[in-house]
């Protein structure tokens, strides 16, 4: 006996990105701004002066990546009880890639999914974190291995909030751009080498390829079971070093820099990837002052990490590889003894 339940149904999730000034807007509901304290000194007046809404409360939460846990979830669900949130309610995430993925997790489980913006303040998250629907949170066992797709419901980047920006977490903005161009645009690869991203016009432009870049890869692929796995070129070594440093000594950015020379040089000893095209990754992430260098003390430990990353299942390790400039290869079928051998060469970083 069977029973079926007809849910083949295309739900649009479509949403509109803006690079310009913030527009004045009012929401005619519950609205909760969640942001941390770093970003509500520096930037919380201009957003209230661009927002308004029935009810507005600002939520904080600690700044930083050791802070995307449990505890911070809890604090934006209490606060949401405790102000009788319901389905018509909204969040807006204001910060970087740590507050719009725990803002959007949050928005995805409470009272089993409610609506979400995204109003990143970081380089990283405008190109990044803010686009795609991704949330979640980290915990002992690794990055962001609990969370949920959760698409928001509008994005705005304001490229304002990018005046306040530290060198470092530009940088750390700029790896995630490089990531892009390499795994799928070759002529914007050639604009970055080329281009100065600290010119507010250049900046733009760039802002604007790498998000249409990512927007194009999320509309194939928004679950991410093939081609959007390939933004993730860097990332499987990235967060082994993010996790064994405890996520303090480097930006997300800066381990996904060097996670993306492991990854080339896997490619060169593939064969996929030349020496040359390898250099001129790394020399356009050290143009931006990127780490690229990392001392792995044990290749063993640092291969077995691996298993925990989202991407593997099994005895399978995924590795996104490059294929030269502007393609990418998705494979599950590279010999451990490789690995281990591509990873002691960072053994005297």
């Amino acid at each position: 006996m069977q029973v079926n339940i007809p849910l083949k149904k295309v739900v649009d999730n479509s949403y509109d990105i803006t690079i310009d000034s913030l527009p004045k807007t009012h929401f005619d509901t519950k609205v909760a701004i969640v942001t941390n304290p770093k970003v509500a000194g520096l930037h919380l007046s201009y957003l209230l002066s661009k927002i308004s809404a029935k009810e507005l409360y600002i939520i904080t939460i600690p700044d930083g990546e050791e802070y995307k846990n449990q505890e911070s979830i809890n604090t934006i669900l209490d606060s949401l009880f405790n102000h009788r949130f319901n389905r018509k309610s909204m969040l807006i995430a204001f910060g970087g890639g740590v507050i719009g993925d725990m803002t959007g997790y949050a928005a995805s489980i409470y009272q089993r999914g409610i609506d979400f913006i995204q109003i990143p303040t970081t380089l990283l998250s405008q190109v990044d974190a803010s686009v795609g629907g991704k949330t979640g949170m980290n915990n002992s066992y690794g990055k962001n291995l609990v969370g949920a797709f959760h698409q928001p419901k509008a994005v705005y980047i304001d490229p304002y909030f990018l005046t306040t920006l530290p060198s470092r977490e530009f940088g750390a903005g700029v790896a995630e751009i490089v990531k892009m161009a390499v795994t799928f645009n070759k002529e914007f690869f050639e604009f970055l080498e080329s281009a100065d991203l600290g010119n507010p016009e250049v900046l733009q432009e760039g802002i604007k390829q790498a998000v249409q870049t990512k927007a194009d890869v999320v509309a194939k692929d928004e679950k991410e079971h093939g081609l959007r796995a390939a933004l993730n070129y860097g990332h499987t070594f990235g967060h082994v070093i993010e996790n064994e440093t405890k996520y303090k000594k480097y930006l997300h950015g800066e381990a996904v820099a060097i996670g993306m020379v492991m990854a080339n040089e896997t490619a060169v000893s593939m064969g996929l990837m030349s020496k040359d095209e390898a250099l001129r990754v790394k020399t356009l992430l050290e143009k931006y002052d990127l780490p690229t260098a990392y001392n792995v003390q044990n290749s063993n430990s640092f291969y077995e990490a691996f298993f925990l990353d989202k991407k593997s299942s099994d005895s399978n390790i995924t590795f996104i590889i490059p294929v030269g400039i502007g393609d990418v290869s998705i494979t599950d079928s590279v010999d451990m003894e490789l690995i281990v051998s591509v990873l002691e060469k960072f053994g005297d970083a």
